[in-house]
């Protein structure tokens, strides 16, 4: 059964009351599943204020406990995986084997910061004068609010939760409100971890009402915000009218180039795999593909007869590859992008259409012969459809792909050395991969440029945005 949902602060799981409550849908049947209550503004202030308490203990406690309550969390969350994966799959859509490693893959990012947490060094500066001591202290920053999206809502909360918790801070999430039962599944792995009451707190309600109260809140000094680069640039500015530190990872519009001299036979087999791979509802999904003239013809067969085997269907099915998208406003989306390629004399090579039934089926979709300055080509889809078109030269392809604003996520395909360097010097990306999907690792940075956002989560740079650098210089 779906689980019962709640608010979850200052260490107590919150329902009913008579707050406000919206339905939680099943993207495959359209049907409601689960109410989900919303935080009253009394409700925010307790968070608040809960979280300010409690960062007042957890900040000096040693980077070793915080550790053994990460590792407790990254323990349970893969004996508990299959059925907070099943829960997933019911409020988000993505077939049941992706929810189930999403869960387990997300285990490695609270080791990886249990680790870290370890590793917050200061430093000593040699001093110009006799007697004099120089130092950097890396302390936390405090109260941090967070806000998580819905396409992997394990995985974007809790790397959020375990870079404010491992630096010594306390944290106010807001998940997505229609994909909550993994954040409500994510405070309780907490709290059943031993985590102190008050250092993670979890609330649902209004999205832009909830933020703006949050961020506003003088208790409140860091913001971590992942979604859309409309929505981020909102945060942005009011976080930075408050001077208030942020972490954005915004959307993205990857570009995948293609040589001549690739494995063009294995490039189509990873792609058509990673396009799809939850309904194209990922940021880092690779949706402009640039494909040299001499290998365009070959590649296209091959990503056609692979597409093929991607069957749609409810994703508790044990042969679905590919499950609905999350909400019935995504077809309507995905459909604008089908008509203005119609429009601009495109061809479609396969889907196009949405499906029949109740639930949120689109056809995963290939269409080439874009014009560069169609929506497809330009704005970031989010969704199961791919644009193909040829290029000539490297030195043309690296302009086409950069013409955007956009800089998360960036791939190439090629054997030639020479390709490789310059694909991965001249694309304007905050991550590049070549030749494989290398990315979201627990032990890498995560992170864009440009429209796309600043600051990372994951690798070394984990903890950057959670900690304050204060210099202390002193005489004997």
């Amino acid at each position: 059964m779906y689980p019962q949902l709640s608010l979850y602060i200052d260490g107590q799981f919150i329902h009913g009351g008579g707050r406000p409550e919206q339905d939680v849908l099943n993207p495959a049947t359209n049907q409601p599943m689960a109410r989900l209550p919303h935080a009253t503004r009394e409700d925010l202030d307790l968070a608040l204020s809960s979280a300010q308490r409690a960062f007042e203990t957890w900040r000096k406690t040693s980077p070793l406990e915080r550790g053994k309550v990460l590792r407790k969390v990254a323990e349970l969350a893969r004996e508990r995986a299959q059925d907070i994966g099943r829960n997933i799959t019911l409020d988000q859509g993505k077939p049941l084997a992706e929810a189930v490693g999403e869960v387990v893959f997300c285990a490695e990012h609270a080791e990886w910061h249990a680790e870290e947490a370890r590793r917050i060094y200061g430093r000593v500066i040699p001093a110009r004068q006799e007697g004099v001591r120089q130092m950097v202290l890396r302390e936390p920053i405090g109260v941090c609010a967070a806000f998580s999206p819905w396409n992997f809502p394990f995985n974007q909360a809790i790397r959020k939760i375990c870079a404010a918790l491992g630096a010594g801070c306390t944290i106010i999430l807001k998940g997505p409100e229609d994909a909550p039962s993994a954040v409500v599944a994510l405070a309780q792995l907490f709290h059943d971890a031993g985590l102190p009451a008050g250092c993670l707190n979890v609330v649902w309600g209004v999205p832009h009402e909830v933020s703006d109260y949050l961020m506003r809140s003088p208790i409140v000094r860091k913001i971590s915000f992942t979604g859309s680069v409309q929505v981020g640039k909102q945060l942005a500015a009011l976080a930075g009218s408050l001077m208030k530190r942020c972490t954005m990872e915004l959307g993205g519009h990857a570009p995948v180039i293609v040589c001549d001299d690739a494995q063009i036979e294995a490039a189509a087999d990873m792609l058509v795999g990673f396009k799809f791979r939850n309904a194209g509802q990922v940021c880092i999904s690779p949706t402009r593909f640039y494909v040299q003239e001499g290998a365009y013809d070959k590649f296209v067969s091959r990503f056609l007869s692979r597409l093929q085997k991607v069957k749609v269907g409810d994703g508790l099915l044990p042969d679905t590859r590919m499950g609905p998208l999350a909400q019935a406003r995504r077809v309507t989306a995905i459909a604008g992008f089908i008509d203005d390629a119609h429009q601009r004399g495109a061809t479609i090579l396969a889907g196009g259409t949405a499906l029949g039934g109740e639930g949120n089926f689109y056809a995963p979709t290939v269409i080439a012969d874009l014009p560069e300055d169609s929506r497809l080509m330009t704005e970031e889809p989010f969704g199961p459809v791919a644009g193909l078109v040829r290029f000539k030269t490297i030195e043309e392809v690296l302009v086409r792909a950069n013409s955007l604003p956009f800089g998360l996520a960036s791939y190439a395909f090629t054997t030639s050395s020479k390709n490789a360097a310059a694909l991965s010097n001249g694309l304007q990306a905050g991550m590049v991969s070549i030749n494989h999907f290398g990315m979201a690792l627990a032990e890498t940075p995560f992170g864009g440029i440009k429209d796309s956002g600043y600051g990372s989560e994951g690798g070394l740079e984990t903890f950057d945005g959670y900690l304050n650098t204060k210099f202390v210089t002193q005489m004997d």
